[in-house]
């Protein structure tokens, strides 16, 4: 049976850390929860009293996988949780992070959020060597690098002896039985930032899990900080030579809840501001404007807002299709995408609309939307995406990353509109974009839309991904 690629991007992984709180696993819980649009497939804790280390991991979403037995299990004043989309590695439970290992008489946890470009070549170099590894993904390579040690001073310079060693994007959490420690990349692809809850120290992915577990932002972790956590408190480390900033911008205009800070701004004004942007590149004659729910709500809020024209919910979300819902017959295959969304029909009768969307990967899904709009009545449907075309695969942690999975790689607007069904298509320009988020170019990644990679990638895993199944029209 054929595959049927997905238009959405899948998220890729969200990390958060609590060190000198007594109920680190339950807050631990809830800040994975908070995080749980960064990663549905896998989910796991891992907590320490000072002495003893535990864990607890599954497949499926966060609230799948605990419950109160298990919980209650998971004793201990601090503690690493992850949730996990795989990018790199399969989706088995034996590739669920936190990993942990034990190593003589240490113990040592991390959750990973990111893509390592040179994990292959340096986990190839170390089976030569006889190292084992026991999973598929290229977060075990930071493990393998960091032990052994057997001392406080040993495991510091452990930690930056293997982050010296890896390039790519990574944003991780790591535990020892009495250390806490959070670290980002020296290009700060992913966000991490700090937070303080009653005298504990909190790490998270974004600043929704903060609020969630009501602790109080201090800052972000800034690019190629290094974090460390323990009874005397919390010191930092920036170990690496500075580089160019390289923001994931698509974190602004998909992954990150709309509720969080990243990068220092709002991603709900942003989105607002990228709406906005687009009624001033694209004025529209039509009778209302509509998002597909919820990937285009706040920057058809913004076109609304601009523009003066109504917007309307043409379509409505079903919010109990769950991750276990049961995959239709490949006759059926387009009723997995119209279940989750059902169009207004009175609303949609006879009227020109203009669908809001954040993005086109593939083209698949939003076909089978439109045609379900046309099918409604609509007289004419429109489309405007809130960011450029990617045509660009990524290498640093979003499921992208072929070049044959991306419709405007190998495809024009003209033929992207053609094959979706649309009476127009018009996409935000890169500086519009820029605008939107009121930081400069050089703060960000913008490789999926113009090609410009910070980090140079290995010509074997740059092969392997410019190649891929295509996607749209031939």
């Amino acid at each position: 049976m054929k595959t049927v690629l997905m238009d959405r991007p899948k998220e890729y992984c969200g990390v958060f850390g609590i060190y000198g709180h007594q109920d680190a696993a339950k807050l631990t819980y809830f800040g994975l929860y908070a995080l749980q649009h960064r990663g549905q497939e896998s989910a796991g804790i891992v907590t320490s009293d000072g002495k003893e280390v535990r864990q607890h991991l599954g497949m499926g979403l966060v609230s799948e996988v605990f419950n109160d037995g298990n919980l209650s299990e998971l004793g201990g004043y601090m503690a690493i949780g992850h949730v996990r989309y795989s990018t790199t590695g399969s989706s088995l439970f034996k590739n669920a992070q936190p990993l942990l290992v034990q190593h003589g008489f240490q113990s040592l946890a991390i959750g990973h959020n990111g893509n390592l470009v040179n994990a292959a070549e340096i986990r190839r170099d170390m089976e030569k060597h006889g190292h084992i590894f026991q999973t598929t993904m290229d977060s075990e390579v930071f493990l393998h690098l960091m032990v052994p040690f057997e001392n406080r001073t040993e495991f510091e310079e452990a930690v930056v002896r293997a982050l010296g060693k890896v390039k790519g994007a990574y944003s991780i959490v790591v535990m020892t039985r009495d250390t806490l420690v959070g670290a980002r990349d020296p290009h700060g692809f992913r966000p991490l930032c700090l937070g303080r809850l009653n005298g504990a120290y909190v790490l998270a992915s974004e600043t929704c899990a903060l609020d969630l577990v009501e602790a109080e932002y201090i800052r972000d972790v800034e690019p190629g900080e290094i974090v460390f956590i323990d009874k005397n408190g919390i010191h930092s480390i920036k170990p690496f030579e500075k580089v160019r900033s390289a923001n994931c911008i698509f974190e602004f205009i998909y992954f990150a809840r709309p509720d969080s800070n990243i990068f220092g701004q709002n991603v709900y004004q942003v989105r607002k501001r990228q709406g906005r942007q687009l009624a001033g590149e694209f004025p529209m004659d039509v009778d209302f404007i509509m998002p597909f729910p919820d990937s285009g709500n706040y920057a058809a809020l913004g076109y609304a807002e601009f523009s003066k024209l109504p917007m309307e919910m043409g379509v409505i979300r079903n919010h109990y299709v769950g991750r276990t819902f049961i995959q239709p017959s490949q006759v059926m295959r387009e009723f997995g995408v119209r279940v989750k969304l059902n169009p207004v029909r009175s609303l949609l009768k006879d009227k020109r609309v203009v669908v809001i969307e954040d993005s086109v990967i593939r083209g698949t899904t939003t076909r089978t939307r439109i045609n379900t709009l046309r099918t409604a009545g609509a007289s004419e449907v429109h489309m405007l995406v809130s960011c450029p075309p990617h045509r660009h695969p990524c290498f640093y942690g979003i499921d992208f990353s072929s070049r044959g999975e991306l419709i405007a790689a190998n495809h024009s607007v003209e033929e992207i509109r053609r094959f979706i069904g649309l009476d127009s298509l018009g996409y935000l320009s890169l500086d519009g974009l820029l605008k939107a988020t009121k930081m400069d170019r050089e703060w960000f990644c913008l490789a999926c839309f113009d090609g410009n990679y910070p980090i140079e990638v290995c010509e074997e895993f740059s092969k392997y991904c410019m190649e891929g199944v295509g996607a749209g029209p031939d």
